[in-house]
Order: C-alpha cells, then sequence, then structure tokens
C-alpha cells in the first residue's frame, strides 16, 4: 500500500533544527525517508553524525559552512525548510531598540534565508524542481509593540520577500511556500511561560493564561505544539501539495482574527 505522503530520497536542509518545531521537523522528515541536514550554532550531544553541521547562520561565513556541507553530505538540496528565528530583544516599545538590536533581528529572522535562498536556489532550478519553505510568524500581521516589533518587522519583510522568490521561481519547478505559526509550545515546558510563572510567582497553568491573553486569546484554548507544525511543514513540502506555491498557511489555533 502507497503511504498518503512521503519523503522517501528527498534530500532537506532544515535550519534550527535542534529543538521546538525545527527538531520536530527533522523527526518527522526522517520519519518519511527524506535525507536531512540541520544545522545550529553548536552541536547537541545526540548529533554524532554526519547530519548536523555547527555554524552561526547569522553571519555570512556560518551560512557558506552551511552550503558548503549541503553539497558534501547531500550533493545537491531538494528541499529547503528555514526555521531559525526569534527574538532576544528588550521590553519598553520602539524606544528600546537601537541600532544594534535591529540588525540582530534581521540578522537572525530575515539574512539568513535570503543568503540560503541565494545559494541554494540555483541547484533546484537547474534540476527542475524543488521546494523552499520560510516558517515566518502571524507576528507579520499581529506584531506585540512592548517587546516584538524588530521580530515581528523582520518576519514581515521574509513574508514579502517569500511571495515575490515564488513568483519568479515556481515558472521553474520550484515551490516556495510560508508558513505562519502563532505561539508553539510543547505541553508544560515552554520557557517564556515557566519564566513568567517564575517572575509572578503564578503556576504555570496561570502563565500559559497570561500569554494568550496577550495575544488577544487563542480560539482553540491552546498553543501549537512543534509536532503540529512539522506535521504542516512535511504535508507543504511533499508530492500531494505539488499545486501549493506563493501561499501562506497560518497555524495558531485561530490567533489572527481575521481570515
Amino acid at each position: 500500500m502507497i503511504p498518503f505522503l512521503t519523503l522517501e530520497g528527498r534530500r532537506a536542509l532544515i535550519t534550527g533544527g535542534t529543538s521546538g518545531a525545527g527538531a520536530a521537523t527533522v523527526a518527522l522528515f526522517r520519519e518519511l525517508g527524506a535525507r536531512v541536514l540541520t544545522t545550529a550554532r553548536s552541536r547537541p550531544a545526540d548529533f554524532a553524525g554526519d547530519d548536523f553541521v555547527a555554524a552561526d547562520l547569522t553571519t555570512e561565513d556560518g551560512v557558506q559552512t552551511v552550503v558548503d556541507a549541503v553539497q558534501r553530505e547531500l550533493g545537491g538540496i531538494d528541499i529547503l525548510v528555514n526555521v531559525l528565528g526569534g527574538s532576544s530583544a528588550p521590553s519598553g516599545g520602539f524606544a528600546a531598540l537601537d541600532d544594534a538590536e535591529w540588525e540582530k533581528e534581521f540578522n537572525l529572522n530575515f539574512f539568513p534565508a535570503v543568503r540560503l535562498d541565494r545559494a541554494l536556489l540555483p541547484g533546484m532550478i537547474a534540476q527542475g524542481s524543488g521546494v523552499v519553505i520560510h516558517v515566518t510568524s502571524i507576528q507579520n500581521r499581529l506584531p506585540l509593540h512592548d517587546a516584538t516589533t524588530g521580530y515581528a518587522a523582520a518576519k514581515a519583510a521574509l513574508n514579502t520577500y517569500s511571495k515575490s522568490i515564488s513568483k519568479e521561481v515556481s515558472p521553474r519547478g520550484v515551490r516556495v511556500v510560508r508558513v505562519s505559526p502563532g505561539w508553539i509550545a510543547a505541553p508544560g515546558v515552554n520557557g517564556l511561560a515557566l519564566r513568567i510563572a517564575e517572575e509572578a510567582s503564578i503556576g504555570y497553568d496561570e502563565a500559559v493564561q497570561v500569554i494568550m491573553n496577550a495575544l488577544g486569546g487563542i480560539p482553540l484554548g491552546r498553543p501549537a505544539e512543534p509536532k503540529e507544525v512539522a506535521d504542516l511543514i512535511a504535508f507543504l513540502a511533499s508530492d500531494r501539495a505539488s499545486s501549493i506555491t506563493g501561499t501562506e498557511h497560518v497555524i495558531d489555533g485561530g490567533t489572527v482574527p481575521t481570515a
């Protein structure tokens, strides 16, 4: 019996693949038969083989290290999933963001995808097939002004950039899609909720409610789990989604209040 979804024999690079949705995507892609290379700044203890490369993708040299590893270990690429992202910006609104903070947000959330695309898309175009998935965020349309203005702006830039290149490369056989998660958290272990609980001397479930209230509520009643985001990414990377390109796919439990 032919499985509903397979990535058998596909060569994939997944950035940010050592935790959260990135790690879940790496595990699922391997389960579905893909050859996966992933990357982060340092090698975790459970990545002992040639399927991991340590690199700082906020730098040009780090991106080149990963590109070289893709060619050396995979001999090319069929699927590129850019999960890398995050924010360490201080709270305090726009006035708290100096030039250095803005540069950090874009160097983490925008430029790695641009540089990897520039290096790896030509090979996909040459073979006439490929899939690029950029993980953006619902904050490109629903920013939290106190602390995530820079992050949201970088993800909005990634969103627009992704749409633009999809129009350029889709006629040449390469699909480009976006996955925009809301709040992602493994049950009971979300770092933000744990920190809020400790700082406010409240329980974990109360801290989760604090975050959901800040988002304006999550109609589903909970954040998405990493494996649910991975399921969506795997579907979009597969032949089951062969006519889907140029689109944004939101997975947020209904957080964004508009269609």
